[in-house]
């Protein structure tokens, strides 16, 4: 595999630009200003991981909107609880949005992720979770529908950018029968379809956030195969190592590629002209010391946070309700994480590696 140096210069620093004032979310920028004062502290959510048991991370959290009913602590009543918090703040999004688009933008991430559940079960044959998400654009009984036929998905009647993913990924899988391939088809469908709509939209922050996540993504994918795949080649051709990168990020896929040849230590530098140089060095450092994604993750969520807060600086605008719906999203999955490790009584090194 050959290396090309990448020419592209990036127009910004740290973050791309987050786009201008738009006066008619006026009143809803102020209220998602005053939610943002409500969310979870860091502070806080270290002495929920500093805990010593999940009955006191639970107490920890009794004065919050994650407290748990009297004498109930079970795994069950914590995630309906956090599912009801994630539902509600989709519902504030939704309500708040003036531009509706956005709102099934945001709510197709559900869609392809039942179309992924969907594809599993059919193309394998194996029992999967049936727990569809209802909080998508299709009801969760038209996916139903697509694993009961188990025929032609356009019967399903599913819309074009679900129809063409199912395409797709049924093709892939067919291909080498890897049901890895079911996720990279949906990913890579996903990916475009998000880039096509901001662009579609005129969304300067959407697009941002869209290529960043595309390369946050290909960062995680690429420490994965360098962890699996040792030596680049074996098992993969240059061909389907491109394939299971995403276009359209920042990030050229020459330098994620040639990143495969290199030790962890030589990682880090070739990385040192992009924003992400601080989230390869630390999640390079930590894979090979320890063995373990945590790190990587980490830093990934602490860098698109970054970015999500970054539109603190517009007075009124889409950006903040869009940044307050990722941000409190991440913060339910925070607490997910938290709760579920002390359920386990995982060391509380761990915890504190993949959220500090």
């Amino acid at each position: 595999m050959t290396y090309k140096a990448e020419q592209a210069i990036l127009d910004f620093y740290t973050y791309p630009p987050i786009g201008g004032d738009d006066w008619r979310y006026t009143f809803q920028t102020a209220q998602v200003r005053v939610l943002e004062m409500q969310m979870l502290t860091r502070t806080a959510l270290l002495d929920i991981a500093n805990a010593e048991s999940f009955a006191q991370a639970a107490d920890l959290l009794s004065a919050t909107e994650y407290a748990l009913p009297p004498g109930t602590k079970n795994n069950e009543d914590m995630e309906n609880l956090l599912l009801a918090r994630r539902k509600a703040v989709r519902q504030f999004f939704a309500d708040s949005i003036l531009d509706k688009p956005l709102v099934h933008l945001f709510r197709t991430r559900d869609d392809f992720a039942n179309l992924r559940l969907a594809l599993r079960r059919a193309l394998t044959e194996k029992p999967v979770a049936t727990d569809y998400s209802d909080n998508g654009n299709v009801p969760p009984e038209l996916f139903e529908q697509v694993f009961e036929q188990e025929s032609e998905f356009g019967s399903a009647k599913l819309p074009d950018y679900l129809h063409q993913a199912a395409d797709e990924a049924t093709l892939a899988y067919y291909q080498q029968k890897d049901i890895r391939q079911i996720d990279y088809a949906i990913d890579k469908h996903q990916a475009e379809y998000n880039l096509k709509k901001a662009q579609q939209l005129k969304n300067v922050f959407l697009l941002g956030l869209f290529r960043i996540q595309i390369d946050l993504t290909n960062i995680r994918t690429m420490f994965r195969l360098k962890f699996t795949q040792p030596l680049t080649g074996a098992g993969f051709t240059e061909s389907e190592l491109r394939n299971v990168f995403l276009n359209g990020g920042f990030i050229a896929l020459e330098r994620l590629l040639h990143a495969l040849d290199l030790g962890y230590e030589s990682i880090p530098p070739l990385f040192f002209v992009t924003p992400y140089y601080r989230v390869v060095e630390a999640g390079a450092a930590y894979l090979s010391s320890e063995k373990s994604f945590l790190k990587v993750e980490q830093q990934c969520d602490e860098f698109l946070t970054g970015f999500l807060k970054s539109a603190i600086q517009i007075t009124a605008g889409p950006q903040p309700l869009i940044a307050y719906l990722l941000m409190k999203e991440n913060e339910i999955r925070t607490v997910r994480l938290i709760l579920t490790a002390k359920k386990n009584s995982l060391d509380t090194k761990l915890i504190l590696d993949r959220i500090s």
